[in-house]
């Protein structure tokens, strides 16, 4: 009988490893469907502006319009998930793409700039809210497992990511029947994917992995006040100093590569390049920043977040220098140009990631990591948006030498870390 009510309460909060797998397989569907949804604008948000507005320096306002709204979006996911949870904040984050993909196409439809510029800002929640699944992953995760668990998270959205940009051509065929303009096809992809995303996270994310994890939490602090010598404040070990590290690494590796991806398809159709040919370089991009990722979680958790760190200053460099030396007319060297610029992208991300996570405590989890996010679509608008006023008055190989050196900063910031350890 004195038995019966503890096994009753262990019984009724689901197993952490049990859940884990669970919830993995879940994220992932709603990875590879939001992967699509993202790459919409990449691809073809700059080209739409350009043929709207007819100039190159404006070319890299979509991207900074829905980075900027992707910032704004990341402070309302943040915020919905640390008061009910990662699947009501996920799944509004990924409607509002949604919504945001309709817009763009009414306003293509209507040869509205304006209104078009809304949309996008709108259509950003869908970035957002793709980067904040990572942190889900990570959840319930165990501290020697967290990079592997953000990376399988991102590795999902290769599939979406990379046909996306390769369904440039056909989604454009298909608005052209329909009588929208053929740049904005890919967003008739983004929206359904979008919608599909939100579908799949509110019917299928259970248990919800942020509420778990504190139930968990509570219940091992309960143990940790019967059994003091057994306590310990996992994961606040670094402070805030843990926090700034790996917001500075995810922010600089965000700049750069937004700046020099923003432009590259401009830089190609200047040189005669058709939208199938930009849209093939990007895929290799969006490739690159998501297919490596197991292998980064395993690097980031078996040699220490502070190597791969560095290690992303170092891509984003060799990635810059080969952009700025590539002939226009190369499709291939281009193409390798942003396969690392993408990888150097995904060291930067899993293993900011696995700092923040390390660091913050799960009482304040979510609502700091969203404000990280908004420092890194910040960063990734202000990349967009200067990304096109630095080719129209310099050169796209100005841009990729300027963004190459601007990743060094990474080094001596982990260096120095790593000193005070």
């Amino acid at each position: 009988m004195t038995s019966t009510a503890p096994t009753r309460t262990r019984a009724s909060v689901p197993d952490p490893a049990d859940a884990q797998p669970r919830i993995l397989r879940v994220l992932v569907a709603s990875q590879v469907l939001s992967g699509a949804g993202l790459a919409a604008g990449v691809t073809v948000g700059a080209l739409l502006a350009q043929d709207m507005l007819g100039s190159t320096g404006l070319a890299g306002l979509p991207s900074a319009v829905f980075t900027g709204g992707s910032a704004l979006a990341a402070v309302a996911v943040g915020r919905i998930s640390q008061a009910r949870g990662r699947r009501p904040g996920l799944a509004a984050g990924y409607l509002t793409g949604a919504v945001g993909s309709a817009g763009v196409i009414v306003a293509a439809v209507l040869d509205n700039p304006v209104l078009l510029f809304l949309a996008l800002f709108v259509y950003g929640a869908g970035t957002a809210t793709n980067l904040q699944a990572r942190y889900a992953g990570a959840d319930l995760a165990a501290p020697g497992h967290r990079a592997r668990a953000v990376s399988t998270v991102l590795v999902a959205t290769t599939l979406g990511g990379v046909a996306g940009p390769n369904l440039a051509a056909p989604t454009g065929h298909l608005a052209e029947r329909l009588g929208i303009p053929n740049l904005a096809g890919p967003f008739i992809l983004a929206g359904a994917a979008y919608a599909l995303a939100a579908l799949v996270l509110t019917l299928r994310l259970r248990p919800d992995p942020l509420l778990l994890a504190r139930t968990v939490a509570r219940a091992e602090q309960a143990g940790a006040a019967t059994h003091p010598a057994g306590s310990g404040a996992a994961g606040t070990g670094e402070g805030r100093g843990g926090v700034l590290l790996g917001a500075l690494v995810m922010v600089l590796t965000q700049l750069v590569m937004v700046a020099i991806m923003t432009m590259t398809p401009v830089h190609m159709h200047d040189h005669g390049h058709g939208t199938a040919a930009s849209g093939a370089v990007i895929a290799v991009h969006i490739g690159a920043m998501y297919l490596p990722s197991p292998l980064t979680g395993w690097l980031v958790d078996r040699y220490g977040r502070m190597t791969v760190a560095a290690a992303s200053g170092i891509t984003l460099l060799a990635a810059g220098l080969l952009a700025a030396a590539a002939p226009g007319g190369s499709v291939a060297l281009l193409a390798l140009a942003l396969a690392l610029l993408g990888l150097g992208w995904n060291f930067g991300l899993v293993s900011g990631t696995a700092i923040i996570t390390d660091t913050v405590p799960l009482a304040t989890r979510a609502r700091t990591q969203g404000l990280v996010d908004v420092s890194i679509a910040i960063a990734g608008a202000t990349g967009g948006m200067a990304s096109g006023l630095v080719v129209a008055a310099t050169s796209y190989p100005a841009l990729a030498l300027t963004g190459g050196a601007l990743a060094l900063a990474l080094l001596p910031a982990v260096a120095a870390t790593a000193y005070r350890r």
